[in-house]
């Protein structure tokens, strides 16, 4: 488990979790059990996705297999339970835990199920099958990143905000600013040398500045933080 927990490419899915948090007051440490279980459903999810010798999975995997398919697929079955164990662990009578806790719970399984993470692999698997080249294309790029890492990165961003006893307002521009970075770190990962760069980049400069706006209000000294561990995606925008 510890090899394909770490196997799957990098995120900050998790350290966003942490960082939203912090910027709703919250203590870092409360977050903790939160953040690893959304890796522990990312790398899940791509763990499953690239078990190898399927009929579906990708020949562009980056995974380095140590196992055999079989041994992957239920490690990756066992990886979700496990992050819901950790998280299940965190609750704290004394602190009077239990309702946000269940809440994030909720969030984390609506993200990867047929709504949001499933079905961004599944319309990306059936693109890559397809003969019509439409993963080319940007319309298809960003559906497919909303549903996949826009879903997650919006997770994380609103269960930080839970766990950090934020408002129902400071939640929802959390999940807001996390479904746009998510959107971006996702088309900056499937465009390559497609030819709508120039569309692409326009799209991902209007979503830095919706990110941007859903930030404004809170603590700038928070905000510096939460922009240095989403730095990356802006970066490449800029390349």
């Amino acid at each position: 488990m510890h090899h394909l927990t770490f196997a799957a490419p990098r995120t900050t899915a998790s350290a966003l979790c942490v960082a939203a948090c912090e910027l709703v007051g919250g203590n870092r440490d409360r977050a903790l059990p939160a953040a690893s279980t959304i890796h522990l459903v990312y790398a899940a999810s791509f763990t499953h996705e690239y078990v190898p010798r399927s009929e579906t999975s990708r020949p562009m995997s980056k995974i380095q297999h140590v196992y055999g398919p079989g041994i992957e697929l239920q490690i990756g079955n066992a990886m979700i339970p496990f992050g819901f164990e950790l998280l299940a662990k965190s609750d704290d009578p004394a602190r009077n835990d239990s309702d946000r806790i269940l809440r994030v719970m909720v969030e984390i399984t609506r993200a990867i199920g047929s709504e949001g993470m499933i079905y961004g692999q599944y319309d990306e698997v059936e693109s890559y099958q397809s003969d019509n080249n439409k993963s080319s294309h940007i319309e298809e790029i960003e559906r497919v990143s909303e549903k996949y890492e826009g879903t997650l990165y919006a997770c994380a961003g609103a269960c930080g905000a839970i766990i950090g006893e934020g408002c129902e307002d400071e939640i929802e521009k959390m999940r807001k600013y996390g479904l746009y970075i998510g959107k971006i770190e996702g088309i900056m990962s499937r465009i390559g040398s497609s030819s709508d760069k120039d569309l692409m980049e326009k799209l991902v400069e209007e979503l830095r500045n919706l990110a941007n706006n859903e930030l404004r209000g809170f603590n700038e000294a928070k905000v510096k933080a939460i922009f240095n561990t989403q730095s990356s995606p802006f970066d490449l925008c800029k390349q």
